[in-house]
């Protein structure tokens, strides 16, 4: 019999068959002494493993490229953790074999994420997974990871580890279905990336048995199961009538009135500039510069390797739009030579730009980086600042932009709800706003972008959030200025709507996302989309919300 489930949609399109289950996870090894002369060969096997291990993530996230690589890298340096390794020395110092010491020593760091009230709860997995790999490696058996199979299937999963979601296989896994996660997990966005249909934090995922029939959208988070012939039919025709009106989209973003709304894409270095040309992108709305600063946790990249990496991509978009986020550290982005290791509350500590304010020197060369880059070139470079606070922020930044000859808009990203609330003081110091709203639902709601269990929280459809949005939007065209939307909630295209109609100018997603996005809001008019937002904020829930809009333009 045919049952639906609803978990969290996070990348669109349908897929239809059967169950995959991930290979399941290192059993625990035995908790068995070693002689006292052991010791140092069982020390060198656990450094031998570590190091293969975090080889073998390098690896692939040289052959994913893009945000995978900037992923996987981060999850390399998690591997050679100073710390976590004098733990394993010193638990096979007093007893422990080398493969017993490396899973107590990541049991342990993995309670004090836990104790940390869970800021860093979104690294749990991506944690877990390295452990395995080590372990594994050391027991001499399989690598967790994605089956073997001839034939397309549906992926489900407790969690996808970032090294596993970023070398699937769209050919054969057809979608995935996790457990845990959330709508900006990085599995998420991995995801939509790679344009593979997905569904998170959705209860029970790994009771579906082996086999079972079931159809995943990716759009309405709902999963039939044992779907009727009917079912699939319907589900296949609507998937390709979705497919030809993406085809049908051309051109820049526009509602149907022919109001613009300039569509960018969302990238983290040169390896994503392809994708996001293919798909139309008007520029870059929002690009990560993180993954230069990921090669070597110890020091900060030289002013020539920025200069070349960021011309790359500024080259790209010829008389186009570029707007470059300056380093985002700390918190879930640790770098060593950058970020205190001993913040009890790292995502409300030093990071952003208090990290850069911190280590002037820096963000000067980053900045002079960047103006040297754009010399020459006719593109719109853009410069903003994560984690702005407040006006004293936006000055300090628009003051470093200016010290580094920096000829380009300098901006502010809201990203914290004092800044949203404020809005119009920032804006007497930068010339553009852009929402993060991932990090913005994040600081609104208390609730980890990265936990399952408070996923509800994270959606972007919260009226609250869109407040928030609103309040930015007015402020922006209350002084004349631009106020964009760079979060995962410009992919939602039944929201880039709302966020049209709530005054947003730009929307900035994925590349994948684009034509989705393109297409919705050309089906529109301007005072429709206006509409939709204002029985949105009307609501008091986010599936309120969701379904208020989507009956305006309906015309229920």
């Amino acid at each position: 019999m045919e049952t639906t489930l609803r978990g969290v949609g996070v990348s669109h399109g349908v897929a239809i068959g059967e169950v995959r289950h991930m290979g399941t996870a290192v059993l625990e090894p035995p908790a068995k002494q070693i002689p006292a002369e052991e010791a140092e060969r069982e020390q060198g096997r656990a450094r031998k493993a570590v190091e293969a291990v975090a080889a073998d993530l390098m690896a692939r996230g040289n052959l994913a490229g893009g945000e995978a690589q900037a992923v996987l890298e981060a999850q390399a340096m998690m591997a050679q953790d100073p710390e976590l390794m004098s733990d394993v020395e010193r638990r096979i110092a007093v007893g422990s074999t080398a493969e017993r010491g490396v899973y107590d020593a990541f049991a342990s760091y993995r309670e004090l994420l836990a104790g940390a009230g869970e800021y860093l709860a979104g690294r749990v997995a991506d944690l877990d997974d390295v452990r395995n790999r080590i372990v594994a490696r050391l027991l001499g058996v399989p690598m967790p990871g994605v089956p073997d199979s001839d034939e397309p299937y549906i992926l489900v999963a407790r969690d996808l580890a970032p090294a596993d979601t970023a070398l699937l296989d769209p050919t054969l896994v057809l979608g995935f279905v996790t457990e845990e996660g959330g709508p900006t997990s990085h599995s998420a966005i991995l995801a939509r990336a790679l344009g593979v249909p997905a569904v998170v934090a959705l209860p029970g995922a790994g009771e579906l048995a082996e086999g079972t029939m079931i159809a995943v959208d990716g759009s309405t988070g709902e999963i039939f199961v044992d779907p009727s012939d009917d079912k699939k039919a319907r589900l296949e025709a609507a998937a390709a009538e979705r497919k030809a009106a993406l085809a049908a989209s051309t051109g820049p973003g526009a509602t149907a009135d022919g109001h613009k709304v300039p569509l960018l894409a969302n990238i983290g270095g040169p390896a994503d500039v392809a994708a996001a040309v293919e798909a139309g992108a008007e520029g870059v709305g929002l690009f990560r510069t993180e993954f230069l600063f990921l090669d070597d946790s110890k020091q900060a990249p030289s002013e020539e390797k920025q200069v070349s990496a960021y011309r790359q991509v500024l080259e790209a978009f010829p008389e186009g739009r570029v707007v470059v986020r300056v380093l985002d550290a700390g918190a879930d982005k640790p770098l060593e030579f950058l970020t205190p290791s001993d913040e009890p509350n790292p995502a409300l500590g030093v990071r952003g730009l208090r990290t850069l304010l911190d280590h002037p020197e820096v963000l000067r060369t980053q900045l002079t980086a960047l103006a040297k880059a754009a010399e020459g070139l006719p593109v719109y470079l853009e410069v903003m600042a994560p984690m702005v606070a407040d006006r004293t922020d936006a000055r300090a930044f628009a003051d470093a932009c200016r010290a580094a000859g920096l000829r380009a808009k300098f901006g502010a990203m809201v990203e914290i709800p004092s800044a949203a609330l404020r809005a119009r003081s920032i804006l007497q110091e930068v010339e553009f706003l852009s929402l993060g709203t991932n990090d913005l639902a994040q600081y609104t709601f208390a609730a980890d972008r990265q936990v399952g269990a408070v996923s509800r929280l994270q959606d972007p459809w919260q009226p609250a959030l869109l407040d928030l949005v609103e309040l930015s939007a007015e402020a922006a065209k209350a002084e004349g200025k631009s106020c964009g939307v760079c979060g995962e909630a410009a992919s939602d295209p039944l929201l880039a709507c709302v966020l049209t109609g709530l005054g947003v100018t730009s929307l900035s997603m994925g590349a994948a996302s684009i034509p989705y996005v393109r297409a919705t809001l050309a089906k529109y008019t301007l005072a429709q989309c206006e509409r939709a937002a204002a029985a949105a904020r009307a609501t008091d829930s986010a599936e309120d919300a969701r379904s208020a809009a989507q009956a305006v333009l309906s015309g229920e």
